[in-house]
């Protein structure tokens, strides 16, 4: 099967949120040690960014998490 972008993007957008929970970060946390801003982290665990995000955000995110960049792609 076949999935559409925003599939993809749904499951490391859910991923991204659980993880910084899980690290007991806020939006802010994460942005300051990912080195981008709040409210670009906000826009991706909301939605509200559509194919706006590399895989270079992703993996600074990852690195600033602390975990395995693969893991952000698991569903």
């Amino acid at each position: 099967m076949i999935h559409d972008d925003n599939y993809y993007y749904d499951i490391i957008r859910k991923n991204i949120k659980e993880y910084r929970k899980k690290a007991n970060l806020t939006q802010q946390q994460l942005a300051d040690k990912a080195g981008i801003s709040m409210n670009y982290i906000a826009k991706i665990e909301s939605k509200k960014m559509q194919r706006g995000f590399t895989i270079v955000v992703a993996g600074r995110i990852a690195d600033a998490l602390g975990i395995d960049i693969r893991l952000l792609f698991k569903n």
